[in-house]
């Protein structure tokens, strides 16, 4: 008979939960020595109809995932206050789905295309240790897709709020020889759509997600071969003002619909894994390759005002790029006596042809707005990082261990401009940089750990932050330089109280508490100067500062109940002063940004409480569960003039589970803001007009419908 997935499974289980961002090997999550979380696939069923990460990722203390409801912009991510500044997509943070980077070389990075219906869990990696992923990785988000290990076929079907109505057939099988040690191969597919008709309006949108995944184990070696594919179009409904806000928080800005703001973007993305075991004597444990490869295409048309784009130096208001981007990794673990050392080089490339076009044709009465006009850009952008890395980890004493890294590394930036009508706008520059890290962890007792470590980080600058120079003429920005940051971390890992007996299979550990503190300082910290008409411009503003609390913890105080919470401070200062502009046009950064001031885009803190109950004698039959999500005020630009209000919101989400023969089928609710608060989910960071707030729904829901056989042939 098949063996029964359960539908509803609590997130910490007697199973190891395995980690390896920022590990030399694999570990359980409670024995890594710095700060990690991972998010299970239960927890991911139980979230939401899995299209966005914020739906569960609002668990990890220091992070914030941010729904824009807004598909033509990506989720707003920052994990201690690295990637705050964004206005769109994500940067200053390192993404990979099955260790194939979504971060291209230049630091911009997306997430539309992981799968988090196929996903084993999610890691996310905090602190000193994310150093060693090199340029940009303020903190890590990795995806990990599960392997298949019985044939299966799987429907799902989701409806919700706002018109949300999803599809999503996967299947995988084992095939070949098998062994008892489980050598031999697998191979799933998924496919999904999506549509919605959007929270306000113009912000529906689509999106159909294709992933295919090719593995096979032998003796010594391992083969996985990733193919994905993405296509989205959705529109813009842009931001609201604070007056707009208050007046209705469920309208849209007028420009949305006068210029027809919306994107087009698709993806296709190939990727293959190789690692072999060194089964003789010898110092070599093991070596890996990864190389990958994709294409990537957006088309956005922007509210940009016709007078906007009279200047020369203006690139229009439709954006129009294709990427082409590679890499391939390379490592080897050796071990040395007691220790382990993994060692490895690493190469990333992008090209961006990119062209940029006016919104708009004809004049006067004729004049029409929200289509692809006269080309007002044209270039051709690249990217490139050359990486070596090391990282040894070595037994002190019983229970102490060391740990230290260091990656080595160039960032090479270009812009080669086409479009010579406005001035030549080519440039480029290389950064070197090197980012060590070390730490200590201490088992103290079985059931405690404690860790400390210290690490540099670097950002350098994206393409997109060097296309304009800061004092509006043409050119390159090569005055931007690279920020860089000094991170320390002390913190502990405690797992006690003893198993409490369970109603099934899957016994629990009575209670786990994470608790971290932690304290960057940055120099050359890169700030928005101006965010209009277009063209966003980008300075160093100085040294900052950014240090906070971060608490996460489970008790399974009964066989069926269980809470959870997660807690983070952050108070993330400019320490320096600056000029910045405020309005649009701007000539000259005139207005003062006071040392002592928030950093935009951040918050003071948030925090997250689960109680769960299973009222039912097995796990797999369901589960009920209250959920508690806050966050305090948010900083909507550098001079601190306007703020996005803290909030709490309440959920309630239920699920329950039928399973006959080897058949599963099991219906998943939310009901999301149960007391329909009407508050600001995210901003728009330093936003020129002045539309810095997107506004968070009202009381919504969603219903899940998972129909999945499995066993399917083997008798």
């Amino acid at each position: 008979m098949a063996q029964e997935t359960p539908p509803a499974a609590s997130t910490a289980s007697a199973l190891p939960t395995v980690v390896v961002s920022g590990s030399v090997a694999e570990r359980r999550v409670e024995d890594a020595p710095y700060a990690a979380t991972v998010i299970d696939a239960a927890t991911l069923r139980t979230a939401g109809p899995r299209v966005n990460l914020s739906e569960a990722l609002n668990r990890v203390p220091g992070l914030t995932a941010n729904n824009r409801q807004n598909y033509a912009q990506d989720l707003q991510l920052s994990s201690r206050g690295f990637g705050a500044r964004a206005p769109f997509g994500v940067r200053g943070l390192r993404l990979y789905t099955d260790g194939i980077p979504a971060t291209m070389p230049d630091g911009q990075g997306q997430v539309t295309h992981f799968d988090l219906a196929s996903a084993e869990r999610i890691e996310v990696l905090r602190g000193p240790f994310t150093a060693l992923y090199g340029n940009s990785s303020g903190g890590v988000i990795a995806l990990v897709t599960a392997p298949v290990r019985e044939r299966f076929a799987q429907l799902d079907l989701d409806t919700g709020s706002a018109g949300l109505r999803q599809a999503r057939i996967s299947a995988g099988a084992p095939f070949g020889p098998r062994d008892g040690a489980g050598r031999g191969a697998e191979a799933q597919f998924s496919a999904s759509h999506m549509e919605t008709d959007g929270t306000r309006p113009h912000s529906a949108a689509r999106r159909t997600l294709v992933n295919g995944r090719l593995a096979w184990s032998g003796a010594s070696d391992q083969v996985v071969v990733l193919l994905s594919d993405i296509d989205q179009r959705a529109q813009d409904p842009l931001g609201l003002t604070a007056a707009q806000l208050a007046a209705d928080p469920g309208q849209t800005t007028s420009q949305a619909t006068q210029f027809n703001t919306r994107k087009n973007a698709s993806q296709t993305q190939l990727g293959a894994r190789w690692s072999h075991r060194f089964d003789d004597a010898g110092p070599v444990q093991e070596g890996t390759l990864t190389a990958y490869a994709g294409r990537r295409s957006v088309a956005q048309w922007q509210s940009i005002t016709v007078g906007a784009q009279t200047p020369p130096s203006s690139g229009g208001g439709v954006v129009d790029f294709s990427r082409r981007y590679d890499g391939a990794d390379a490592r080897v673990r050796w071990r040395l006596g007691a220790a382990t050392l993994v060692t490895g080089v690493n190469v990333e490339r992008q090209r961006d042809d990119r062209q940029g076009y006016e919104n708009f044709i004809g004049t006067g009465a004729s004049q029409v707005l929200g289509v692809t006009g006269a080309l007002r850009r044209d270039e051709d952008n690249a990217a490139t990082t050359r990486e070596a890395y090391a990282q040894l980890e070595a037994p002190v004493t019983e229970t102490l261990t060391a740990t230290a890294g260091l990656r080595a590394g160039r960032v090479s930036l270009s812009a080669r401009d086409r479009f010579l009508a406005n001035g030549d706008d080519s440039g480029a520059r290389r950064d070197r940089y090197t980012t060590p890290a070390a730490g200590l962890g201490w088992r103290v007792a079985p059931s405690l750990l404690l860790h400390a470590a210290v690490g540099r980080g670097v950002e350098s600058p994206t393409l997109n932050e060097l296309a304009y120079r800061a004092d509006g003429q043409g050119g390159f920005n090569a005055a931007l330089r690279p920020q860089r940051s000094t991170q320390q971390e002390v913190g502990a890992k405690w797992r006690g109280g003893g198993d409490v007996d369970g109603d099934d299979a899957r016994a629990e550990r009575a209670v786990e508490l994470d608790a971290t503190l932690f304290r960057i300082e940055t120099r050359d910290e890169i700030g928005v100067l101006s965010n209009s008409g277009g063209r966003s411009s980008f300075r160093n503003v100085g040294r900052t500062r950014r240090q906070g609390v971060e608490l996460a913890g489970a008790w399974r105080f009964a066989p069926r109940w269980r809470a959870q919470m997660a807690l983070g401070t952050l108070r993330a200062r400019y320490l320096d002063g600056f000029l910045t502009c405020t309005g649009t046009p701007c000539a000259a950064a005139t207005v003062p940004v006071a040392a002592g001031n928030r950093i935009a885009g951040t918050q003071g803190g948030s925090a997250y409480a689960e109680l769960a109950w299973r009222p039912f004698a097995a796990a797999r039959q369901g589960e009920v569960a209250v959920e508690w999500r806050g966050m305090r005020r948010t900083a909507v630009n550098d001079i601190n003039s306007e703020w996005a209000a803290g909030y709490g919101v309440l959920n309630l989400r239920a699920q329950r589970g039928w399973a006959w023969g080897g058949a599963l089928a099991t219906l998943t609710a939310r009901i999301d803001n149960l007391a329909d608060r009407r508050y600001v989910g995210s901003v728009i960071v330093n936003d020129g007009n002045g539309r810095f707030y997107e506004p968070a729904p009202g009381r919504s829901f969603w219903i899940g419908l998972s129909l999945r056989a499995a066993g399917i042939g083997d008798r």
